[in-house]
């Protein structure tokens, strides 16, 4: 019975580790970006609105502007991207190639 207990305790752990950890690989903002060459800085402002670079994923809060305008100004400031996401819906190829063409 001990063993059963100690098994079903160690399984428990072992999930909820997983579960805590693998959230953090998660982009956590409205708006994801994904630059072809990570950011150096943990973090870039464009026009009032703070991105926060880990993972090679830059992640920002919902703006006032419109999602094709976001994407421009944070290519300005870490480059071409290879993935560009406003709320659950990813740019398509042509939206983003639109958006890379304002990279430096």
């Amino acid at each position: 019975m001990k063993r059963i207990i100690s098994l079903a305790a160690a399984v428990l752990t072992s999930v909820m580790l997983f579960s805590a950890t693998a959230g953090y690989a998660q982009p956590t903002g409205y708006y994801n970006a994904t630059p072809v060459t990570a950011p150096t800085k943990a973090s870039v402002i464009t026009s009032g609105t703070l991105w926060k670079c880990a993972d090679g994923v830059c992640s920002a809060n919902k703006g006032t502007s419109r999602d094709i305008i976001m994407c421009q100004l944070v290519v300005q400031r870490v480059g071409e991207l290879t993935a560009f996401t406003a709320g659950s819906a990813a740019f398509d190829a042509e939206t983003l190639a639109k958006c890379n063409a304002r990279a430096k």
